[in-house]
C-alpha cells in the first residue's frame, strides 16, 4: 500500500485537475510551473513528495502540445528525484496519437517516441482516456489504464431522452466504437461511406444502415477541424435523418472547426468532454455542450491509489 495519495498538475487543463481534486475530496499539491526569461521551462514541486503517491494530470493537447509534453516530463522528472513511491501519468488527451505507424517513407511514428519520454522521465503508470488507436498502450513498458468515456457520454444522451434514434459511425474506421454506443443504447447503427473513385476528386458519401425520420448519433473520439463530422451529417440530412447529434472525447477544434460547426445547419448539438480546454471557444460556437470526465478520472485514480480493479471502469 503507498502512502499519501498527491496530485499536481502543469498549465495544460487546471479546470479538470481542480475537478478531479474535487471529485477525491483533496488539495492540489503546489508546483510552480512557469519559464525563466529566455523561454526555458522552470518547475519546482512546493512540498514535500517523500514516499508518496502522485498523479501528475497533464494532457498533452493544443494549442500548446509540445510545451504541455515538455511540462509532463519536467514534473516527472522533478517528482522523481524528491523521491516520490510511485509517479502515474494522468494524460486526458494523449498528443500525437494519431502518428501511430509509418504511413509514407521516412517519418517517424511519433507515438511511440513520445511514450519514450514519458517512459524515460520516470512514470510508473500511465492513465489515459480514449486512445485514437488502443496498440499505443504496447509502446509502453509500464501498464496504461486507457479509459473510456463512454460511460459519461451515455448518461448525457439519456438525459435527452431521445427517441428512435441511430448511432453512426462516421467512417469505416470508428465502427467498434458505435457499436459499443449502439449496444448500450438499444439502437441500430449505421455508417458513412466514404470513397474517392478518382485522385483529386471529391469523396463520394453513402450511409450504410436506415437514418430516415431518425435522430442521428454520430460518435468518434475526436473533432479536429470538422471536415469529416460536417460532411457527414451533410449526407445524413441528405438521406433523411430528422436531427443530428454529434458526441466525441477531445474536442482539439483546430483551424476552420469552429466555423464549419456554425456554419453548418446539418448538426443541432456537438457533445464533448474537457479532457482538453475549450477557452472562448465555447463562446464562440452555442453548438457545443461540454461534459466532464472529472468523475472517471477521479474514479480511477482512487482505484489505482487504493489497489482495487480499474477495469471495473472499462465499458
Amino acid at each position: 500500500m503507498y502512502s499519501d495519495l498527491k496530485i499536481v498538475t502543469g498549465s495544460s487543463n487546471p479546470l479538470l485537475a481542480k475537478a478531479i481534486c474535487d471529485h477525491l475530496g483533496c488539495q492540489l499539491t503546489p508546483a510552480l510551473v512557469t519559464t525563466f526569461s529566455d523561454g526555458e521551462l522552470r518547475i519546482e514541486i512546493g512540498e514535500s513528495v517523500r514516499g508518496d503517491d502522485v498523479f501528475v494530470v497533464q494532457a498533452t493537447c493544443p494549442p500548446n502540445v509540445n510545451r504541455n509534453l515538455v511540462q509532463l516530463c519536467l514534473l516527472i522528472d522533478a517528482l522523481k528525484r524528491a523521491s516520490a513511491q510511485r509517479i502515474t501519468a494522468v494524460i486526458p488527451y494523449y498528443g500525437y496519437a494519431r502518428q501511430d505507424r509509418k504511413v509514407t517513407p521516412r517519418t517517424p511514428i511519433s507515438a511511440k517516441t513520445v511514450a519514450d519520454f514519458i517512459s524515460v522521465a520516470g512514470a510508473d503508470r500511465v492513465v489515459t482516456v480514449d486512445l485514437h488507436a488502443g496498440q499505443i498502450q504496447g509502446y509502453f513498458n509500464c501498464p496504461v489504464d486507457n479509459l473510456f468515456a463512454v460511460p459519461v457520454m451515455l448518461d448525457a444522451l439519456r438525459e435527452k431522452q431521445e427517441e428512435d434514434i441511430v448511432i453512426v459511425s462516421p467512417d469505416a474506421g470508428g465502427v467498434e466504437r458505435a457499436r459499443s454506443f449502439a449496444k448500450r443504447l438499444h439502437a441500430p447503427l449505421a455508417i458513412v461511406d466514404k470513397r474517392r473513385d478518382k485522385p483529386n476528386q471529391a469523396e463520394a458519401m453513402h450511409v450504410i444502415g436506415d437514418v430516415e425520420g431518425k435522430t442521428a448519433i454520430i460518435v468518434d473520439d475526436m473533432i479536429d477541424t470538422a471536415g469529416t463530422l460536417c460532411a457527414g451529417a451533410e449526407v445524413l440530412l441528405k438521406n433523411g435523418a430528422s436531427k443530428i447529434i454529434a458526441c466525441a472525447t477531445h474536442a482539439v477544434l483546430s483551424g476552420p472547426a469552429i466555423e464549419r460547426i456554425n456554419n453548418t445547419d446539418a448538426l443541432s448539438e456537438v457533445l464533448v468532454t474537457d479532457t482538453i480546454p475549450l477557452g472562448d471557444k465555447l463562446e464562440r460556437c452555442s453548438k457545443l455542450k461540454v461534459i466532464s470526465v472529472s468523475a472517471l478520472l477521479g474514479k480511477s485514480i482512487h482505484n489505482i491509489h487504493t489497489g482495487s480493479s480499474v477495469s471495473v471502469l472499462f465499458v
